[in-house]
């Protein structure tokens, strides 16, 4: 068989070059770029109020992007569906800053949305996977990924790469507000190049790991994925992926809100997938953890399927998990990039059980365009 079988196995393979080739059109060394620190000067609002505009994949990278920018930047971020911003039809007091992803920088939905911000008179961003797409143009401002042509459907490096673009725009950001100092940014860029690497000495474990649990799971009829924090995004993009890649149902919910109905849902053919890595440098970090810990023991004793993803050095996920997926331990804000590369095989791999052709699943396109 060969090693890349499908477009979307080769381009999840290919995530650490994307990655770096994103990282370099950004980063001078260990510096931020200072022509593009200018560019983006001209972006926030004095508020300091943001808002985020997209769809499928990229709203799951917006919601990172929402935690990233109030937790490291003190902004105030909101996070809306294209298609549901665009027809609001009402001006905004607030004048936010609008930020619009997309990976073609052609979805019809996150094009309206964006129209609509201009025409609200409201400073615009665009990051895109496309710098000559009709959004990267129509923007302010716009900040391009490296990721490359994708081919597959299902969105992989240029999910990963806008959560790095987003990560960057969050130093940037930052710095220009006084909240990462410089001694700061020479421990977080470094932290940030070393995420590719990393990413890459991880991927044929993942692979195998993915391809087992498939073979264990394919009779299930849904998932829930569950995350806390920042990692909730992941657990969303992860519900998405396995929906779109092998259309076994799922869906993504924090993991506080599992007993707010949806455990009625949990059973032997409705497993769960938690998310449950921890920066135990980080005090937060460690609190959700641990109320993390606490679902998972009592999902043992209710007899749930549960399939946790959680630092490679822990040993308390692995004794209350049926099966557990082990990532390398890194920062609260960079661990969702890691975390969700074998989310991404994992629905590979269950697309492949099902039979399914997983680049071009049924009633998708690449881009969600009007005709």
């Amino acid at each position: 068989m060969p090693l890349f079988p499908h477009e979307m196995l080769r381009e999840i393979y290919e995530q650490p070059e994307a990655l770096n080739r994103t990282l370099a059109l950004y980063l001078d060394g260990n510096a931020l770029k200072p022509e593009v620190a200018e560019q983006l000067s001209q972006w926030l609002a004095p508020n300091g109020e943001i808002l985020i505009a997209a769809s499928g994949s990229s709203r799951h990278s917006g919601l990172y992007g929402e935690i990233l920018l109030e937790d490291l930047c003190g902004l105030a971020v909101d996070v809306e569906y294209s298609s549901e911003y665009c027809l609001r039809g009402v001006q905004d007091l607030r004048h936010p800053s609008v930020l619009v992803l997309s990976q073609s920088g052609e979805t019809t939905d996150t094009l309206a949305a964006l129209a609509e911000a201009r025409r609200q008179g409201h400073k615009t961003l665009a990051i895109t996977n496309a710098p000559a797409s009709t959004m990267a143009i129509e923007a302010d401002v716009s900040m391009t990924l490296g990721a490359g042509r994708e081919k597959a459907i299902p969105a992989t490096k240029s999910f990963t790469c806008q959560l790095a673009a987003l990560y960057l725009l969050a130093l940037y950001e930052g710095a220009q507000l006084g909240r990462i100092s410089a001694a700061e940014l020479g421990e977080l860029i470094p932290e940030l190049r070393a995420v590719p690497d990393a990413l890459a000495a991880q991927l044929d474990g993942w692979r195998e790991r993915a391809e087992r649990l498939a073979r264990n799971y394919a009779g299930a009829s849904t998932f829930l994925y569950l995350g806390r924090g920042i990692h909730f995004a992941i657990a969303r993009e992860g519900a998405l992926k396995l929906k779109e890649s092998s259309y076994v149902h799922a869906e993504g919910y924090p993991v506080g809100e599992l007993k707010h109905g949806p455990n009625a849902l949990v059973s032997d053919r409705v497993p769960l997938v938690v998310v449950a890595t921890v920066d135990r440098r980080l005090a937060a970090s460690v609190r959700r953890y641990e109320k993390t810990l606490q679902l998972l023991a009592d999902m043992k004793e209710q007899g749930a399927r549960v399939i946790a993803i959680a630092n490679d050095d822990d040993s308390e996920v692995p004794a209350l998990a049926t099966d557990c997926i082990p990532v390398r331990p890194a920062s609260e804000y960079l661990l969702p990039i890691l975390e969700v590369v074998p989310l991404q095989l994992f629905a590979y791999s269950m697309a492949i059980e099902h039979g399914i052709d997983v680049d071009r699943p049924r009633n998708l396109k690449k881009a969600v365009v009007e005709k």
